[in-house]
């Protein structure tokens, strides 16, 4: 077998390898999210830390630290442990077979796509970080065991975000990508190609580099219990959290662990205001962003401002001050941050640009424009009726592998459900001579569990030159935002067809992450000729596609427009037999029709009938209109 890729042969990643590095010295601050692009040695530097870490004794003698990978479709009696059926069967006692997190003891539990992970193991995970010990209460029994561990999530944003609670339990958030410096692009190809060519070589060269790396760790796990934190570098640390306005104690309490840790790795005894500054750059960026349209990380200047206003407090706050020049005779000091409240001003349908022209841009954060923001209105209940079999998330009721447990069914593998497996056995035999419960084949009995899918919602958008494009267009935009922002904690995935011209154009492919929304909804322009029958097909495939790729997410189209086809023999004849084809697919469907004026042909309620959809008139349309629509019909 040949040895890991050394975690001193990586290149190009110091900041991620540093993060690694501290809390494998101090356990406590976390973890450490790794969010980034593929092949930029997310999993490679993870797998290479384990080498490194301290070994650990225990009752069985003394072992290396193990490496333990949570796939993303484990369970959660995998990974917490379950009832040991077979002795209770056997032997009539009670018995638990710890999981992933025992094995993870003193280690490190890696979860790659952790942004994938069900909701409620990311949970469990973070809380047995935090506490250290895993306890479990389940049909009868009560168990503890001790599970302290390096808890490392990878993950691409590309493929959807994690929920803003969920990035505040991590301690630690690094984003990576490729360099863009030659040189140092080389040297990766250069290494990784000379480690395919002889593992154990390459190995050896860097042996010695990878002790002194371990030997680090080790010293600086026995020396951070006795690093001090002095009270002025504990009020800095709370006056940049304050200056963040982060939300909580957690951000505060892990900046102080891991600014103790960085002290401890570099060989200090004291926190100072360098590892305070590293400290915060590690473990503040991710926990800003509180809407899913926040930018990640700190803007230019921003880290800099903070530390010099906490730098002020820390010398107005000590009674006798180290003598020093005054770097402001005149006093004064940084002014107070401009104070927004975030709230958008909306502008009416008078102020929309011209026809053929890109409709205000997205809101990352509080600027004005109706399509840009999506406030006003909130979707949290949108749902599709019945229980699906759907992709994780938190919106429409499904059944699924894991999660609460509603009833006992008929045993076909998989969980089994205690209490009714032995209700069973005791209703048909009763209790043995012996005074134990005999169990058999037929006895068993299976779990029903109940949780929540995530949704596919396409927009259909009529954005030709005829009856009010801009305002359809502004109105859809703003509900697709506010769709994204509740998509981005229920873990959807939101896309946006655009019917214009003489073809239809998939202007935001399904897709949970926001940063790419944004993107694609900046350029939208509306004018031309209105091909519906190339939209209903377009967005078939659309839906064909995603059943390809996750066949349970089931979907909902909401088609915006007046039913008014033009271009092509037939318009309005062939949008109804696209949109039939539709309907035979069994996708929800909704019409919001956006006809105005004083004669109206009824075009848009024949079209829903044909989609065997919901019809809804909308004498005036906007963006919180829209949003209602879709909780209605859903």
């Amino acid at each position: 077998m040949n040895p890991g890729y050394p975690f001193s042969a990586i290149v190009g990643q110091d900041r991620l390898l540093l993060a690694l590095s501290l809390c494998a010295v101090h356990p406590g601050i976390g973890g450490v999210l790794v969010r980034g692009e593929k092949g930029t040695a997310k999993s490679t530097a993870v797998r290479a830390l384990t080498a490194l870490m301290p070994p650990v004794t225990d009752s069985a003698g003394t072992r290396p630290a193990r490496l333990v990978e949570l796939p993303v479709g484990a369970t959660e009696d995998r990974v917490v442990g379950s009832i040991d059926f077979e002795r209770i069967v056997r032997d009539g006692e009670r018995a638990f077979t710890p999981g992933l997190l025992a094995a993870a003891d003193r280690g490190l539990l890696y979860v790659d796509e952790v942004n994938l992970l069900h909701d409620h193991l990311v949970d469990l995970l973070l809380d047995a970080a935090a506490m250290g010990r895993v306890h479990v209460e389940r049909d009868g029994i009560s168990h503890s065991y001790p599970s302290t561990f390096v808890l490392v999530g990878t993950m691409n944003p590309e493929e959807g975000e994690l929920r803003p609670q969920l990035l505040d339990r991590f301690g630690l958030a690094v984003d990576v990508s490729a360099s863009r410096d030659v040189d140092t692009r080389m040297t990766v190809v250069r290494r990784r190609l000379d480690y395919e060519r002889d593992a154990e070589a390459f190995a050896e060269a860097h042996a010695d580099a990878d002790a002194e790396i371990a030997a680090r760790i080790a010293l600086a796990r026995d020396r951070v219990a006795d690093v001090e934190l002095p009270d002025s570098e504990l009020r800095r640390i709370a006056a940049v959290c304050a200056a963040f306005d982060v939300d909580g104690m957690r951000g505060d309490l892990v900046v102080a662990r891991t600014a103790t840790a960085h002290a401890a790795w570099r060989g200090g005894a004291t926190v100072t205001e360098d590892d305070v500054r590293v400290a915060v750059e590690l473990a503040l960026p991710h926990r800003r962003r509180r809407d899913p349209f926040d930018a990640p990380g700190l803007a230019d200047g921003e880290l800099d401002d903070a530390m010099s206003r906490a730098d002020e407090d820390v010398r107005n706050s000590d009674p006798d001050p180290d003598p020093e020049p005054d770097p402001d005779p005149d006093g004064g000091g940084a002014p107070d941050p401009a104070t927004e409240d975030g709230a958008p001003e909306h502008s009416s349908s008078d102020d929309a640009p011209p026809a053929d022209e890109p409709p205000p841009r997205p809101s990352t954060g509080g600027s004005s424009g109706t399509a840009a923001s999506g406030d006003g209105f909130d979707a949290r209940l949108l749902q599709i009726d019945g229980v699906g079999d759907g992709a994780p998330g938190r919106r429409s009721r499904a059944r699924v592998s894991s999660g609460r447990v509603v009833r006992s069914t008929d045993f076909t593998g998989g969980s089994l459900h205690l209490v009714g497996t032995l209700m069973r056995a005791a209703e048909r035999r009763g209790a043995a001579e012996s005074g134990r419960l005999s169990i058999a084949g037929g006895d068993l009995r299976g779990v029903d569990r109940e949780g929540r899918e995530g949704n596919l919602i396409v927009f259909v958008v009529d954005a030709s030159g005829s009856m009010a494009a801009r305002d359809r267009l502004s109105a859809v935009t703003g509900a697709v935002v506010s769709l994204l922002r509740d998509a981005y904690r229920r873990r959807d995935r939101v896309a946006v067809v655009s019917v214009r011209g003489t073809d239809a154009e998939v202007i935001l492919p399904p897709t949970r992450s926001v940063d790419v929304a944004v993107t694609r909804l900046r350029d939208v322009r509306t004018g031309g000729r209105t091909p519906l029958a190339s939209g209903f097909l377009t967005t078939r495939d659309v839906v064909a596609r995603e059943r390809v790729r996750e066949p349970g997410r089931r979907a909902l189209v909401v088609t915006l427009t007046d039913g008014r086809a033009t271009g092509g023999p037939d318009p309005v004849g062939r949008a109804r037999h696209a949109a039939a084809l539709l309907a035979a697919d069994k996708v929800a469907s909704v019409v919001v029709d956006c006809e105005s004026g004083m004669v109206r042909l009824g075009l848009a309620r024949d079209l829903a009938t044909a989609l065997r959809g919901t019809y809804i008139s909308l004498p005036e349309l906007s963006s919180a209109s829209v949003a209602g629509v879709v909780r209605a019909a859903a």
